[in-house]
């Protein structure tokens, strides 16, 4: 429960309300290593904590995109560069890694791209071990977009699409919802290992829409955050159904998270 020291290495500009932090160990031995999909609670000192998924993990780096949606996100999104944070982890389930030879498809919403990003760089890095790759976000508007910097590399690898929901002059992408990309997206679905994060509206019509075409449900796996605080499955504010999720997920195949998701949230 205590968190360990980190440094803000670097601050990132992602959007007008979003910024990536890279932090590493401040005079004690960092963390644990973490894994994608997996979580920490970092601490805005004398403000509080909230759950963040690694963005990236490169060996004691850890990146961390932040909204500013509540006193400590607003917080953590006002550090700058020497500056010193809490974390505490890792904590949760992870995205596991794709079967060999199998088709990747990666579905974001929003800021659920960064929860991804790990996954998307691990996958990267052994693209040859794997059939297609396929990268599909959606987001409000094309100011929302995330890790631009990122997108030649991905492109390289990878098919990678984006939609809006609200484009504007000068945009030239695909406007509607993300599950319209699927049309575009090349996979196998007896031989897909799916990935989605985002809002749980985008997810569940995603993976409905993958059911349809045959992919399997445990091979669709989401991210389903709750009211998560303790981390530590004491609190229970995170309960769904008959999960904590900070312990038991965050990260579940569809074939579980389905029955979960028809549990409203309180």
């Amino acid at each position: 429960m205590t968190p360990a020291p980190y440094r803000v290495l670097a601050r990132h500009r992602e959007t007008a309300d979003t910024v990536t932090l890279d932090l590493v160990p401040a005079g004690a031995a960092p963390l644990r290593p973490f894994r994608p999909g997996q979580y920490a609670m970092l601490y805005a000192f004398g403000t509080g904590e909230i759950p963040l998924s690694t963005s990236r993990i490169d060996g004691a780096v850890l990146g961390h995109t932040v909204r500013a949606v509540g006193k400590v996100s607003e917080a953590l999104c006002r550090a700058e560069r020497g500056d010193w944070v809490g974390s505490r982890g890792p904590y949760g389930t992870v995205w596991q890694t794709p079967p060999a030879g199998s088709d990747v498809l990666i579905v974001s919403g929003g800021i659920g791209l960064a929860p991804l990003r790990p996954l998307i760089e691990e996958v990267l890095d052994r693209v040859g071990e794997f059939g297609t790759v396929s990268v599909l976000t959606g987001y409000r508007d094309p100011g929302d977009q995330l890790f631009l910097h990122d997108l030649p590399r991905w492109c390289s690898r990878a098919d990678v699409r984006t939609t809006v929901d609200r484009p504007e002059p000068g945009w030239r992408g695909a406007v509607g919802l993300v599950t319209g990309l699927l049309d575009r997206a090349d996979f196998r679905p007896e031989h897909c290992a799916a990935y989605l994060c985002g809002p749980e509206v985008m997810m569940r019509a995603t993976a409905r829409e993958l059911l349809r075409r045959g992919v399997a449900a445990e091979r669709i796996r989401v991210s389903l955050e709750r009211n998560m605080r303790c981390a530590t499955a004491w609190c229970g504010h995170c309960q769904l159904g008959p999960v904590l999720v900070c312990r038991d997920g965050p990260v579940f195949g569809w074939d579980h998270a389905e029955g979960l998701l028809s549990t409203p949230e309180r």
